[in-house]
């Protein structure tokens, strides 16, 4: 038995909180739409109705004043004054959310990962990546309502896969940020920098890493990759078949770190998960009994959930 399920409370708060907390990311993402301001500007003899538009550091001019442009300014002004409300009220129920996850120990996350999520998340950059491998196994135990075993989730390593078939939505992405990617980083962790001599991995003061991984180069892939034009940012690594989580099918779950703070990670659907580790366990080069041992461990973890219908493929 590699797993045990949680007590009645816990898996209540567990449902409460990931409710709260998908909610308030669902109308934080509705309030960002709303961002900047709009009003009227005047030029000439005339009124124009102009948004700016903060992300993209721009203005957009939408018409002369009108009954149909002071409809679209009543219409905005209020609805964007009814999301911040709603996202305010959120906010505090979040907190109080991630206040009874602490006291009932409802995640056991490591809060240093659920910050680096976080600040991805901020900084509109999450979707580009997928978390693969060992911490994906916190996303399906928290979906399942259960604890896995201790000696199957330990590892001071984080891998991150970057899709490379958004490329250029990425480098539009993170000009808009005005950062690199291990600036983002450092944000969770001010103690990041890139480990000498693995271009691909960051590491922090207590030698805790993130490994950037990317599919081996296909046409039209540029290769070698830095992420941004700062000398000191990361280079994503090609690796062995990144290709087949690449075009897996994703699996997208709530998180709780040991503090009660929360983040959604995005990872691979578990039937992709116990595919690759099954590989990995029996067929991946260079790869030691150790490792191999655990791969198959983390395999027959995951197959027994679904195959108890606690998690879906």
């Amino acid at each position: 038995m590699h797993h045990i399920a949680l007590a009645d409370n816990v898996t209540r708060q567990v449902i409460d909180s990931t409710t709260v907390f998908t909610e308030f990311r669902r109308v934080r993402a509705q309030a960002q739409s709303y961002g900047g301001t709009m009003y009227w500007k005047q030029e000439g003899g005339y009124e124009y109705l102009t948004k700016t538009r903060p992300r993209r550091r721009s203005q957009e001019r939408l018409g002369a004043r009108s009954l149909q442009t002071e409809t679209i300014f009543d219409e905005y002004t209020a609805k964007k004054a009814a999301v911040e409300l709603r996202l305010h009220s959120l906010r505090e129920a979040l907190t109080e959310a991630e206040r009874l996850n602490k006291a009932l120990k409802a995640g056991r996350t490591p809060d240093l990962v659920v910050r680096l999520l976080q600040v991805l998340d901020d900084a509109g950059l999450a979707d580009h990546f997928v978390v693969v491998g060992t911490y994906a196994l916190y996303a399906y135990e928290t979906a399942a309502g259960i604890r896995i075993t201790p000696g199957a989730l330990a590892t001071q390593d984080v891998d991150l896969l970057r899709d490379a078939r958004r490329r250029v939505q990425f480098v539009t992405d993170l000009k808009q940020v005005d950062s690199s990617v291990l600036g983002v980083l450092q944000r969770a962790d001010p103690s990041f920098e890139r480990k000498e001599g693995q271009n691909e991995t960051a590491i922090n003061a207590r030698g805790f890493q993130v490994d950037f991984l990317r599919r081996q180069a296909v046409e039209g892939d540029p290769h070698p990759f830095r992420f941004s034009t700062d000398e000191d940012d990361l280079w994503p690594v090609q690796a062995l078949r990144a290709s087949v989580l690449t075009s897996a099918p994703r699996f997208e779950h709530a998180i709780i770190s040991s503090t009660g703070k929360m983040a959604m990670m995005r990872t691979i659907a578990p039937t992709s998960f116990v595919e690759f580790k099954r590989w990995l366990a029996t067929e991946a080069p260079h790869r030691g009994a150790p490792k191999r041992r655990r791969d198959q461990l983390q395999a027959d973890i995951v197959q027994s959930m679904l195959d108890e219908r606690l998690l879906a493929g």
